[in-house]
C-alpha cells in the first residue's frame, strides 16, 4: 500500500510539474486553428471550417482552465513568466486566440453576443498584459543582452493588437451607428499603433539576426510571426478599405489605408522564402532535430494568416490576380497544422503515459 501511494503521489508529482512548465504561449494552438477555420470558410470549404470552430472552442477552455489552474496551484512560474523577456510575449496568444475566436462566432455562428464578449476579453488583455509586461521589461535591474532577450516571439504583442482591430472592424458592419464609427475608428487606432510596434520590435530582431552569432538553437518556431504580423496586419487593413464607405474619415484616408495594406502585405510576402531558407539551414544543413514543441503552432498561424489576408485583401482591392495564393496557402496551413497536431497528440500520450507508468498502473 504504501509503495502504491508513493507511486501515485509520483505520478501528481509529473503532471503538476507539467502544469508549473506550461508554455504561456498555447494559445497558439486556438489562434492557428481559429484562422485555418475562418479561411476555410472564406474559401466555401464550410464542412471543414465548422469541425475546427468545434474543436477550436473546446482548446479555448481546456487551455483556459489550465492557464487559470497554473495561476492559482503556481503563481511564481505563472507571473514570472510574464516578466521574462522571453516567454513573458507568449501570453499576448491569449489575446489573439480570444479575438479570432470571436470571430468564428460573428461568422460562422452569426453570435454578435459571443463575439463582443470575447472581444471585451481581448481588450482586456491586452491592456492588462501590454501594460504589465513592457513595463516590467523596462524597470527590471537585471536584463539580459539584446542577442539573449529579444526573438520573433515578441511580435506576438504585434499580432495581438491588430488582432482586436480585426474583430472590431468585422463586429463595425453588425452594430449600428453611431458604434460602427466608434468601432472603426477603434480598430484603425489599433492597426496603425500594431504597424508602429512592428516597426520598433522588427529593428530590433533584424538587428539580432544580422549582427549577433546565430545557431540553430536561436532560430524558435516564433520567427514565422515575423511573417505573421504582417499577415494580419493587411487583414486589418482590408478590412478597414471594406469599411471605409460607412465611415467618412476612413473614405478620406483612403489611399493611405491601400498604400500601408499593400505595404504590410509585400513585407510578409518576403518574408516567406527567408525563412524558408533558413528553416533548410536549420534542419537540413545544421541537421537540428525536428521535434514538438508548442512553440510550433507560432509557425501553423502565420501560414494560415497569409492565405485569409491575401483573401480578403484581393476582394477589397480586386487584386484577381492574387486569387490562386489563398488555397495555396491554405493547404500549406494545413498540413502544417495536422503535424503540429499529431505532435501534440503524441506529446499529451507521452506524459500522460509517463504519469500513468509513476502510479504503478491499474490494479497493481
Amino acid at each position: 500500500m504504501k509503495a502504491r501511494s508513493r507511486r501515485g503521489r509520483c505520478g501528481e508529482t509529473r503532471l503538476l510539474a507539467d502544469l508549473a512548465a506550461l508554455s504561456p504561449a498555447y494559445f497558439g494552438v486556438v489562434m492557428a486553428t481559429g484562422i485555418i477555420s475562418l479561411t476555410a470558410d472564406a474559401l466555401a470549404m464550410p464542412r471543414l471550417a465548422w469541425a475546427l470552430f468545434v474543436v477550436n472552442c473546446a482548446m479555448y477552455v481546456v487551455i483556459g482552465l489550465l492557464y487559470v489552474l497554473r495561476m492559482i496551484r503556481f503563481p511564481q512560474h505563472f507571473f514570472g513568466d510574464m516578466v521574462d523577456h522571453l516567454r513573458g510575449p507568449g501570453f499576448f496568444t491569449a489575446v489573439a486566440a480570444s479575438s479570432i475566436l470571436g470571430s468564428q462566432f460573428l461568422i460562422l455562428a452569426g453570435s454578435e453576443r459571443a463575439a463582443l464578449a470575447l472581444w471585451a476579453v481581448a481588450i482586456a488583455l491586452w491592456v492588462g498584459l501590454t501594460y504589465t509586461i513592457f513595463t516590467a521589461f523596462t524597470v527590471k535591474e537585471q536584463k539580459p543582452a539584446l542577442d539573449q532577450g529579444i526573438s520573433g516571439g515578441w511580435l506576438l504583442a504585434v499580432v495581438a493588437t491588430q488582432s482586436i482591430a480585426v474583430l472590431g472592424a468585422l463586429l463595425a458592419n453588425h452594430l449600428a451607428q453611431p458604434y460602427r464609427l466608434e468601432l472603426n475608428f477603434l480598430a484603425l487606432s489599433m492597426w496603425l499603433w500594431g504597424g508602429m510596434l512592428y516597426i520598433w520590435m522588427m529593428s530590433l530582431i533584424f538587428y539580432r539576426y544580422t549582427f549577433f552569432r546565430f545557431s540553430p538553437g536561436d532560430l524558435t518556431p516564433p520567427y514565422w510571426i515575423n511573417m505573421g504580423a504582417m499577415a494580419i496586419s493587411t487583414l486589418a487593413g482590408s478590412l478597414l478599405i471594406v469599411n471605409a464607405p460607412d465611415a467618412p474619415y476612413l473614405s478620406s484616408l483612403l489611399p493611405f489605408l491601400k498604400g500601408f495594406t499593400v505595404f504590410y502585405w509585400a513585407t510578409g510576402t518576403w518574408w516567406i522564402p527567408m525563412l524558408v531558407i533558413l528553416a533548410l539551414w536549420r534542419h537540413v544543413y545544421k541537421r537540428f532535430p525536428l521535434k514538438y514543441d508548442p512553440l510550433y503552432w507560432g509557425a501553423v498561424f502565420p501560414l494560415g494568416m497569409y492565405a485569409a489576408s491575401t483573401h480578403w485583401m484581393a476582394a477589397a482591392m480586386e487584386f484577381d490576380f492574387l486569387h490562386g495564393l489563398p488555397p495555396a496557402f491554405l493547404y500549406a496551413a494545413l498540413i502544417a497544422w495536422s503535424a503540429a497536431f499529431a505532435g501534440l497528440a503524441r506529446d499529451l500520450w507521452r506524459r500522460l503515459g509517463a504519469a500513468w507508468a509513476s502510479r504503478g498502473g491499474a490494479g497493481r
